[in-house]
């Protein structure tokens, strides 16, 4: 299969799919409060700006605009191989005045020819197309600014095996990409068994009631996934390393019913990789893998150290996503506490009295010494549960 096949399959079928305008996303950022939760989700000992410089890896149809909208201060730049998804983006730069948005017609492999160093490159959902991933990540680790962090996504395999078999299925019976077989396949997806294993992704995902995105997850010309350990060796030989998972808890064994069933004190005792690993078995149904990671010969770090003597200097802040909820709750629960943007239902937090007045005292002003002088056991937990970023930039 050859990167044309790609690039004409992209021409057919944009995506994701396109949009005429951004207005509800301007509106929902709208608050400058998100900015600071991204910023110290991916550098939480860096003090805070709202400007860095983006590369947008693979943008489709919307996601460089989407981020001009997000950093307006930003210089925001997006590449990707089809023509017809840079036509889109630039619609949403005139319709919105993105004045710091450019895109240009590129593979990932000629970044570089952009002459430019990026404080955040995002890369999600293009690497496992690609036919050379290796070479096109180190491609994206070379255009990094000094202490720079790239946003990459990656499909995850064993949560997409219901994914594979359809598209094993497709290929069999030559099913191809035509408006007409299209349709004719969503007619045949309809009745497919309940307990077939895309079902629950049937159910879910909006990209089943796209024409376009249907067959970008089944009809792609180019699919390739990744296990934790491959998506490690993958950062390895990209000469990268491995910063955070964007959302943590799903692949934590103190998070969610792994930690009260009888191996989650076993898993817990793996070396951290191999929890990754291990819950990602357990859990089954990851269909992608969303992370931060780094360049290997720099020292700059996505993670949070609580047992650094300066933890209580350390300032909670709450992502919009985490809710409070009083209702419904087991005995002796004050408050259930979750984040609206996990997957799994299972990775809810119970708290007491004394715990829930500590979150409600989470304003993005106090420190954790300020709020609980006890220590910082508590927000680490919050923490691994995603239900806070920390700022541990000292002001």
């Amino acid at each position: 299969m050859s990167d044309d096949d790609v690039t004409a399959f992209y021409e057919r079928h944009p995506y994701p799919p396109p949009v005429d305008d951004l207005d509800r996303h301007i509106e929902a950022w709208r608050d400058g409060s998100r900015r600071r939760v991204e910023h110290h989700r991916i550098w939480p000992s860096a003090g805070f700006r709202d400007d860095p410089t983006i590369l947008v890896a693979g943008c489709g149809t919307s996601q460089a605009a989407r981020y001009a909208v997000r950093y307006p201060k930003s210089r925001v730049i997006g590449v990707d191989i089809s023509q017809t998804s840079i036509d889109h983006t630039l619609a949403l730069r005139r319709r919105h005045r993105l004045d710091n948005l450019e895109a240009h017609v590129a593979p990932l492999s000629e970044v570089t020819q952009l002459d430019t160093s990026f404080d955040l490159v995002v890369c999600t959902g293009v690497v496992h197309h690609v036919a050379e991933p290796d070479r096109d990540l180190r491609t994206l680790r070379d255009v990094l600014a000094p202490g720079g962090a790239l946003l990459l996504m990656l499909y995850a395999t064993y949560g997409r095996t219901g994914v594979y078999m359809v598209q094993e299925y497709c290929r069999r019976l030559g099913i191809g990409t035509t408006p007409e077989e299209i349709d004719a396949l969503v007619e045949s997806l309809r009745e497919i068994p309940r307990d077939h294993p895309l079902r629950p992704q049937l159910e879910r995902s909006p990209d089943f009631a796209n024409r376009d995105a249907l067959a970008d997850a089944l009809l792609h010309p180019r699919d390739h996934s990744y296990t934790v350990p491959e998506v490690f060796d993958l950062l390895a030989s990209s000469a990268l390393r491995f910063g955070r998972w964007v959302r943590q808890a799903p692949y934590l064994p103190t998070c969610g019913s792994l930690s009260s069933v009888p191996h989650g004190e076993r898993v817990a005792e793996l070396p951290v990789h191999e929890q990754y690993a291990a819950v990602e078995l357990y859990r089954g149904t990851m269909t992608r893998h969303s992370l931060v990671a780094h360049r290997d010969d720099e020292s700059t770090t996505s993670a949070v150290d609580f047992a650094d003597s300066r933890h209580r200097g350390y300032v909670p802040v709450r992502p919009h996503t985490v809710v409070v909820v009083e209702e419904r709750l087991p005995p002796g629960a004050a408050a259930a506490v979750l984040n609206r943007a996990h997957e799994f239902s299972d990775l809810v937090m119970f708290v007491g009295e004394d715990e829930k007045a500590m979150i409600d005292a989470i304003d993005g002003v106090r420190t954790i010494g300020e709020i609980d002088p006890r220590g910082a056991d508590f927000f680490r937990r919050l923490h691994d549960h995603d239900l806070v970023v920390i700022d541990a930039s000292d002001g």
